[in-house]
């Protein structure tokens, strides 16, 4: 089968003014809090120091697809996990529970194959905890129960988001007061959380607006079916996917949405144009020009309304003088875990 490259269109790179440091000690802080993130390979059981921050993060397997990320230094209560699996065969990451040890995160996930069967894999992990002023832009994040009650959130208009839970394994996010022209603009990613039961959440509708963010999230259990379970979702425009500008001054999204052409939301904050060229069933080869400053960390989240799921290939590499992100490939399955094309939304996010 013939398929075409899909041209994508470039949203200038907006960054804002306000500085955000990352400090040990969440209070009197600038968003964020604290933050943390992890590549880990799992076949060589290490950390890729490059896409870990703090660098003495460290990752110890607690049994079969079961493992704890230490971020040190970083520990608070609340906040957002998001993880993707990072595997050339078809495996799903989620968060399973996160919590503070003085004075470190410890992030525990559990990684699975098609079937709900725990299974080794190498993954992308990233923490963070916000409070009060000092987002960069439009950013906010929740954490949110079955029942839609929420355990943590973080809105930077101030107001409060809320989650709503629709029907068995769909809720409605509303990110109220991040306000955009719309139809849809920024980013979101979203993970499970479960501690014991094999389960994937991705994005299923998204609408823009003056008044704010309004999502349709959707979550499956390893048979595909509607699954209630905790969730995470992260909304980012024109910021990082932690809430901070300058720094770090690089950093990137897009959203593909196959068949239906370019996106309205790919954003490069040097300007340049991320793009995405298929590279065979499943696969989708992304470039985010001139971002590419160690240390970084890259998420993905699955889009529609199906129980497709997606995640990475291999780990993301720079190259060029730019020089350039490019992750080879984002990789997407069906249920049954057969290559699919499907849409998703990619996030990439330098730590400079």
């Amino acid at each position: 089968m013939r398929r075409r490259v899909v041209a994508r269109i470039l949203v200038p790179a907006m960054v804002g003014a306000c500085a955000a440091l990352t400090v040990t000690a969440p209070a009197d802080a600038a968003v964020p809090d604290v933050k943390g993130w992890v590549a880990y390979n799992q076949p060589a059981a290490a950390v890729l120091p490059g896409s870990t921050w703090p660098p003495a993060t460290t990752v110890v397997v607690l049994g079969v697809g079961r493992y704890q990320v230490k971020f040190p230094g970083q520990g608070a209560s609340g906040g957002v996990v998001h993880v993707t699996a990072v595997n050339g065969a078809p495996h799903w990451c989620q968060a399973e529970t996160w919590f503070v040890a003085a004075p470190d995160e410890l992030v525990n996930i559990r990684c699975y194959r098609p079937g709900g069967v725990l299974d080794h894999s190498s993954f992308s992990a990233f923490f963070t905890r916000s409070t009060g002023p000092g987002a960069a832009g439009p950013y906010g994040y929740v954490d949110s129960m079955p029942t839609g009650v929420l355990v943590s959130q973080y809105n930077s208009a101030g107001a409060g988001n809320t989650s709503t839970h629709l029907a068995v394994g769909q809720w409605r996010v509303r990110f109220p007061g991040l306000g955009t022209a719309g139809p849809v603009d920024g980013g979101l990613q979203a993970t499970a959380v479960n501690t014991g039961i094999g389960a994937r959440c991705k994005i299923a509708t998204w609408v823009s607006g003056p008044g704010g963010q309004d999502a349709i999230v959707l979550c499956f259990n390893a048979g595909g079916g509607a699954f209630d379970t905790r969730f995470t979702v992260s909304y980012q425009f024109r910021t990082s996917l932690y809430g901070a500008a300058i720094p770090p001054k690089y950093f990137g999204y897009l959203w593909n949405q196959p068949p239906l052409g370019p996106p309205s939301t790919n954003l490069n904050s040097t300007g340049a144009v991320n793009t995405i060229v298929p590279a065979g069933l499943g696969l989708s080869l992304v470039t985010f020009p001139r971002i590419g400053f160690t240390p970084d960390t890259v998420q993905v989240t699955a889009f529609g309304g199906n129980p497709n799921f997606c995640g990475l290939n291999t780990f993301w590499a720079h190259f060029g003088p730019g020089p350039d992100t490019v992750v080879r490939d984002v990789n997407c399955f069906t249920n049954g875990g057969a290559a699919v094309n499907t849409g998703f939304l990619i996030s990439a996010n330098s730590l400079l």
